[in-house]
């Protein structure tokens, strides 16, 4: 899989072609996104996007669907595009993770704007919190979404502080889900990269 800073038609594999790749890099795919995921206490999983995660989430699709007309490639370019950094930002799918259906079911009318309260924030910068969901309202007055699509953008004083070394946290201050934590290692180098 090519990387190439913009995914059209021409950047992606055929069918044919990435069933072939998919056998030989799917565990890699799988080990990078598992890296840029930030795990906020036991039910809040962060996972940052990048060129290569939505990538793979086209191929995907492309797969699964059996889509090899342009029109129907050109969909779904469009609907996963957006999730992809441009720098200076983040991306990232946001997941409640609830396995039992009750508690899920309690624990989503509960956190009611949850992706309002996710922040990043860099050093002793103030936090940035999340600007959600863009496409459409994923919440009601009874219940949000398990799934949120979230950005967050970063003045370059921000960026600068980071590539300096400066600590990147990682939170969030919903009045029922309170939890942050510091990103380090490939993580942190991962989502630096994307800046």
């Amino acid at each position: 899989m090519q990387m190439t800073g913009h995914i059209d038609t021409s950047s992606l594999m055929s069918l044919e072609a990435y069933s072939t790749w998919r056998k030989v890099h799917q565990a890699d795919i799988i080990a990078h996104r598992r890296m840029r995921s930030v795990q906020l206490g036991e039910h809040l999983n962060i996972q940052f996007e990048s060129e290569m995660t939505v990538r793979y989430q086209i191929q995907e699709m492309l797969r699964i669907e059996k889509i090899f007309e342009e029109e129907g490639i050109r969909s779904e370019i469009e609907t996963y595009a957006p999730l992809m950094p441009t720098g200076g930002n983040w991306k990232a799918t946001v997941l409640l993770e609830y396995p039992n259906v009750d508690d899920r079911r309690m624990a989503l009318a509960q956190l009611i704007g949850i992706e309002d309260h996710l922040y990043v924030q860099v050093g002793d910068f103030e936090r940035v919190y999340a600007i959600a969901d863009e496409d459409l309202d994923r919440e009601n007055e009874e219940k949000t979404s398990a799934v949120h699509f979230c950005r967050w953008e970063l003045a370059e004083a921000m960026c600068a502080a980071l590539t300096a070394g400066a600590l990147l946290t990682v939170g969030c201050d919903h009045p029922h889900y309170t939890e942050q934590t510091v990103v380090t290692g490939d993580a942190r180098t991962s989502l630096l990269a994307d800046l």
